[in-house]
């Protein structure tokens, strides 16, 4: 059996080594640097926007952080040792042009060259959120991008109930809630923010106490007030989403316009007895509410939930798929459903969707920003909503 010393001879043998000065030099030229150490290591130092994979886990993450096997790539360690077998093990994995560094990151800094302290996750983080950190599209990184995001909730009824404590348990760091209602035993059914003990509580009371128990990491701001044209542009601005869970046309078209202008995408849901849909409106990406719903329905033709019912679990699958755009928006993975809308029959057990487009001539997405003007809808709308969200 071969000696450690004659394995490393083996490895060093089949890769090729490059030195601290030249290899900042591929730095400066866009090369990708690789850190295998472990993570107490990385976390007192790291060579500024090297991809992390500690070396035990390199061969079953490296093809998700790093898919492109002829980027170039200089793996590093602390003194060459373990850079020197994860340069020999990528090679054989297929990756075209990798360089180990000389000496690692210990002779990295003893030249003076720049690194940088991550700004990392704590242990009781790593362990709330180790599934996410075993995603290469979220891992560390994606984690404290969720860290520092923000969403609004409008609503902490049916849809934003479960959105919002799925936003909580992933870590949003920072949620704000507005609702000017009170809980009522009737929304138990469907609201989870809620429970029997807090009756009578005000809503955004509420919610905050559910998702306080729920993550410590969270911080959640109320707002216990009616959007209004005075107050909307104050209360959304900051946030990096809205998660719409309104049931009525006046707000909806009051939050596409302050979305518009202030380039804030909206994750729309909304249900109705068994029937739900989902639509991420993202300014002047894809269509706005306004190209969706140019104008409300007669009130005949839009009952609300208390007038015509929803089924509790409803709300439920559709503000989960809410939370996961608003996730997908924070993180900038995959697809959302900007310009397609996303519908859910429960009877059915099916889902369709449908392609939407931006009207070129559409009153609100087709102005400048700086050209909308906000204002109140109450007397162009009728009170309910086609698909009540509450």
């Amino acid at each position: 059996m071969a000696s450690f010393r004659e394995l490393l001879g083996q490895a060093k043998a089949e890769i090729r080594e490059v030195d601290p000065r030249e290899a900042a030099e591929l730095r400066r030229s866009g090369w990708t640097f690789l850190d295998v150490r472990e993570q107490d290591e990385y976390d007192q130092g790291m060579i500024s926007g090297a991809v992390f994979i500690p070396r035990g886990n390199l061969e079953i993450q490296v093809e998700g952080k790093i898919p492109d096997k002829s980027a170039p790539v200089v793996v590093y360690c602390a003194g060459g040792v373990r850079s020197a077998f994860a340069t020999q093990s990528l090679s054989r994995l297929g990756y075209e042009n990798v360089l180990s560094l000389a000496g690692g990151f210990n002779r990295w800094k003893d030249e003076g060259l720049d690194w940088s302290v991550p700004v990392s996750l704590t242990s009781d983080q790593r362990n709330r959120y180790h599934r996410h950190l075993l995603l290469p599209e979220v891992g560390v990184d994606g984690q404290q991008r969720l860290l520092s995001s923000s969403a609004l909730l409008l609503g902490a009824g049916g849809l934003g109930s479960p959105a919002g404590m799925y936003l909580g348990a992933a870590g949003v760091g920072t949620i704000g809630i507005v609702d000017m209602d009170v809980v009522d035993a009737s929304n138990l059914q469907r609201q989870l923010f809620h429970n029997l003990e807090r009756i009578g509580d005000r809503k955004v009371d509420s919610a905050r106490k559910t998702l306080q128990l729920l993550n410590p990491d969270v911080q959640v701001r109320t707002h216990d007030v009616r959007l209004s044209a005075d107050n909307i542009m104050e209360i959304i601005d900051g946030y990096d989403v809205i998660v719409d869970g309104t049931d009525n046309f006046p707000t909806r078209y009051l939050v596409n316009d302050a979305a518009l202008k202030a380039n804030i995408p909206v994750v729309h849901g909304s249900i109705f007895r068994f029937e739900g849909q989902v639509t991420v409106f993202d300014p002047y990406v894809g269509p706005c509410y306004r190209c969706f719903v140019p104008e409300p329905p007669p009130a005949d033709l839009a009952p609300s939930c208390a007038e015509a019912g929803v089924l509790g679990v409803l709300p439920g699958i559709i503000g989960s798929i809410q939370a996961m755009e608003a996730i997908k928006i924070l993180l900038g993975l995959g697809d959302t459903l900007a310009g397609r809308l996303l519908t859910y029959d429960a009877l059915e057990e099916s889902f369709r969707s449908y392609t939407m487009r931006r009207d070129p001539k559409c009153p609100a997405c087709s102005l400048e920003p700086s050209d909308i003007v906000i204002s109140e809808y109450d007397e162009l709308c009728m009170p309910h909503a086609v698909l009540a969200a509450q």
